[in-house]
């Protein structure tokens, strides 16, 4: 039981790799948080969560982050998820789409920061990089900028913010609702197409993201650093 009374915030923890970290940090005794913007979905999640608290949050307000962590007396780890898979190319996506990626990932990373860190004496914030800030692809370019940009926030908080722990994760293909709505009807043939180039012959579940998220948050003497969850797709 690591994570007995404590107290784990998940923002993007209705499903995917959210969910399946709440799932695994209550196996592991913590009391769990998680948000999602889809009130349907997040009903979904405490359903078969059992108990834990739930809260409709957009990560992009920051009036809803905060009502949330003024909620809360005390957190002991927080992990920011729940970005969309934004895409368009530079010179002909309006703006306002060309934007989402850094209002999702780098402004909500630090709205669910600026309000959490407050209500922390240790523990952990893991935040969400991803493949594209080291394997960047043409269409792609505000969320390798984005991914790429919660790497080095990581690095810099672990020195603003100690001896709270701030690391990221960096995913690649991960078999996720997310992933399958991005491809719809050709996720099959995306994800074995995808699997065959990786060194590990398959794409990663959100167990498996929950469970580096895990030592993540458990493992005191780590801090600053992004851990890629690819299969080696950033070498391929």
């Amino acid at each position: 039981m690591q994570l007995k009374n404590r107290t784990v915030v998940i923002i993007g923890g209705s499903s995917g790799i959210g969910f399946a970290t709440a799932e695994l940090a209550q196996a592991e005794g913590a009391t769990v948080v998680i948000t999602g913007r889809d009130p349907d979905k997040l009903d979904r999640a405490a359903q078969q969560l059992g108990a834990v608290r739930t809260a409709i949050v957009d990560i992009t307000n920051e009036t809803d982050v905060q009502q949330l962590m003024l909620q809360l007396d005390h957190i002991d780890h927080l992990i920011v998820l729940g970005a969309s898979l934004a895409s368009g190319k530079v010179v002909d996506t309006p703006l306002q789409e060309l934007t989402r990626p850094i209002h999702e990932r780098i402004l909500g990373a630090v709205y669910a920061v600026r309000h959490a860190a407050p209500r922390m004496s240790d523990g952990s914030i893991t935040l969400t990089s991803g493949l594209f800030s080291t394997r960047p692809i043409p269409g792609m370019t505000m969320a390798a900028t984005a991914v790429g940009g919660i790497e080095a926030m990581s690095r810099a908080l672990a020195l603003e913010l100690a001896p709270i722990r701030v690391n990221a994760i960096a995913p690649g293909y991960i078999d996720t609702p997310l992933l399958q709505a991005a491809f719809t009807d050709q996720y099959e043939s995306v994800v074995k197409a995808q699997a065959a180039t990786l060194p590990v012959k398959c794409i990663g579940t959100a167990q498996e993201a929950a469970r580096a998220i895990l030592f993540l948050m458990t493992t005191r003497f780590i801090t600053g650093e992004v851990l890629h969850l690819d299969g080696g797709g950033r070498y391929v």
